[in-house]
């Protein structure tokens, strides 16, 4: 099939959007591409549809795991296979996934960037008749980027086991250094790069610098109609903002990562279907959720960098109808941002301290735990050990830097489970053990494929068909994998880490220091980028354009800067037609006051006192005899 054929067989789109066709051009003539397309401006197809095209399996390496998830299901609802494989999935089933990527049709294999550390993943991908290598939030590869992960750094270590297969990097935002930094990291053979202007003409940029935002809050909900977004700092701030609209009658919910995936489903879906007018959400909302009619997006802090920003605000109006994206900030922000900043950067003792007391927390010997993955309660460890949560955070996020560990804040697995005996074996099992064979007929009726492959399992829908309480089928579950007649696995949506090294001695554990300064240096400039952004009075447009290299664009003329210079320009030219209307109206008779004011057609009544005052302060009229004569 030809690309068209494709994209309207799957996609059921007739025609592609600007810059798609000449990315896949490129990716199908084998040329490493470097795509900049801005949110809501279809990366996915600019992969998906090449990969289709030809022969064998585009990998696709991914920090998302909720978008590839999504991505995953979404490909498997058109008829196309594809395969995930994120941190937190046993051995096993990373063994089984990765099987049917060498042997069966799979068209996409989704890895997180963690997974190309491990040597299992690697050695199987040699095997694979890999296409296509697409690198989705490619600016993640660049420590000059916004959100920097180390294990992207492996990414070039894919490209020698296919060296002819070309490379597709994909990203919303990234600046001239960042652009360049990808290439290289990626080890392009030629500079190629598509991009679409950051300009979005349909939206207007505003900054409400109040000491009162929830004020401005509902002040905005009520004075713009249509859905909306606020993005605030907290996972505790988005019920309680949430409440507060609902509490003043405006229909809104709430959305963090630390929620259950049913439940983070079923909330973004009731705001899509318009069910509720506003999400109110952290950061963790918007990745691959194309809602076309967002009316308004309100950040109620000011967000980490302006690449952050560009890409939430961007979430607004993207069916090109008007839409405002409005940074509330004031002066206690620069004074919490400042204070965040100093905890976002532990030093090197205390980095070493976490990694200890972490092993520690999990019974981990010296040595041990290459591979292993374990669920975090960040609130009990850091109250066990006495550490400071943002500080903690950071410290882990060092420790990936460096490769000893993979830290994902929230990731949710659902329960699976695998029959690790053929039919016969199972067979006998059940003879031997009668009253286990009900439960496992109901296992068999209820999951099928289950012999070959970990499938999903929902523990409260088998308790009803087998009419046991869910705890009952948890522990029967359990008990059948210690008979070894099955392998079973709770869904998880705590946050993980995974030890990407066995533990080491202290004396053999290496911080990068100098690494951690400039990571330091980075964030300090982009802070004060945002509020560069939030305080000079220049078009907010231009600003953000300009930061992302584009530097001769033209005032928007919808932002608040600029509409605040068309009302003043506007003002002085109102005033200077009424002192001409005023003069000659005087230079013809004499006219007193009331008469002067009513004969003028131009203005206001108080435009024209204020004129008439001017006019009388500057000594151009003067009264006399009762009246106003030309001075």
């Amino acid at each position: 099939m030809t690309i068209h054929q494709i994209l309207k067989q799957y996609w059921n789109h007739d025609a592609f959007r600007p810059v798609q066709e000449e990315i896949i051009d490129a990716v199908l003539s084998g040329h490493d591409t470097l795509a900049l397309l801005p949110t809501g401006g279809g990366k996915s197809v600019c992969f998906q549809v090449p990969a289709m095209a030809k022969e064998g399996i585009c990998i696709v390496v991914s920090p998302l795991i909720a978008l590839m998830k999504d991505q995953v299901e979404n490909l498997k609802a058109k008829g196309i296979e594809a395969v995930s494989i994120v941190s937190g999935m046993s051995k096993s089933e990373i063994d089984i996934a990765l099987d049917h990527c060498i042997y069966n049709p799979v068209k996409f294999l989704y890895l997180s960037p963690e997974r190309l550390l491990s040597e299992l993943v690697r050695e199987r991908i040699k095997y694979m008749k890999v296409n296509l290598i697409a690198v989705d939030e490619a600016h993640c590869i660049s420590q000059w980027g916004y959100d920097f992960r180390p294990p992207y750094l492996h990414i070039a270590d894919l490209r020698e086991l296919h060296p002819d297969v070309p490379v597709l990097a994909l990203t919303a935002t990234a600046t001239a250094e960042v652009r360049e930094d990808i290439q290289q990291k990626l080890g392009f053979k030629q500079p190629n790069i598509f991009q679409k202007s950051f300009e979005r003409k349909n939206i207007s940029y505003v900054v409400q610098n109040d000491e009162n935002k929830l004020r401005k809050l509902l002040d905005i909900a009520k004075g713009v109609k249509g859905s909306g977004i606020v993005y605030v700092r907290s996972r505790k701030e988005t019920a309680e903002i949430a409440k507060f609209y609902n509490d003043n009658g405006i229909k809104a919910d709430y959305y963090h990562a630390g929620l259950e995936a049913g439940l983070r489903s079923q909330k973004q879906d009731n705001w899509k279907n318009n069910r509720n007018r506003i999400i109110v959400a952290t950061n963790a909302f918007g990745m691959g959720i194309d809602k076309p009619d967002v009316r308004f997006v309100i950040h109620k802090d000011p967000p980490e960098s302006l690449e952050a920003y560009y890409q939430e605000a961007g979430r607004g109006g993207r069916d090109e109808q008007k839409a405002y994206a409005v940074l509330l900030c004031n002066q206690a922000d620069r004074y919490k941002q400042e204070k965040k900043f100093e905890l976002s950067f532990p030093s090197v003792a205390e980095i070493k301290q976490v990694y200890h007391y972490l092993a520690n927390y999990y019974q981990l010997a010296y040595e041990a735990g290459e591979g292993l993955s374990f669920d975090l309660d960040l609130g009990d460890f850091c109250s066990r050990f006495k550490l400071d949560v943002i500080k903690t955070l950071n410290a882990l996020k060092f420790l990936e830097q460096d490769e000893y560990l993979s830290f994902n804040e929230s990731v949710f697995l659902p329960s699976r489970f695998r029959f690790e005996v053929q039919n016969e074996t199972l067979y006998n099992f059940q003879i031997q053990n009668p009253g286990w064979d009900p439960f496992i007929k109901t296992l068999l009726r209820s999951y099928g494929g289950s012999f070959e492959n970990y499938v999903r399992l929902r523990e409260f829908e088998l308790a009803r068909r087998t009419h046991m309480n869910v705890q009952q089928v948890i522990d029967g579950l359990k008990q059948l994998q210690g008979f070894k007649i099955l392998s079973y696995h709770q869904q998880t949506d705590h946050p993980q880490v995974t030890y990407l090294k066995p533990r080491q001695q202290a004396n053999a554990l290496y911080i990068n220091k100098k690494a951690i300064d400039e990571r330091k240096e980075t964030y300090r400039r982009k802070m004060e980028a945002v509020f560069a952004y939030a305080t000079h009075k220049k078009c907010r447009s231009q600003m953000l354009l300009s930061y992302f290299d584009e530097l001769n664009a033209e005032k928007c003329g919808v932002c608040d800067v600029c509409l605040d210079e068309k009302r003043q320009k506007n003002a002085s030219e109102i005033f200077d037609d009424i002192t001409n209307e005023l003069v000659q109206l005087l230079a013809s008779t004499p006219m007193d006051i009331g008469s002067l004011v009513t004969s003028t057609m131009i203005g206001t009544e108080k435009e024209k006192i204020d004129a008439v005052r001017q006019l009388l302060d500057a000594g151009k009229i003067k009264f006399s005899g009762g009246k106003l004569v030309i001075a």
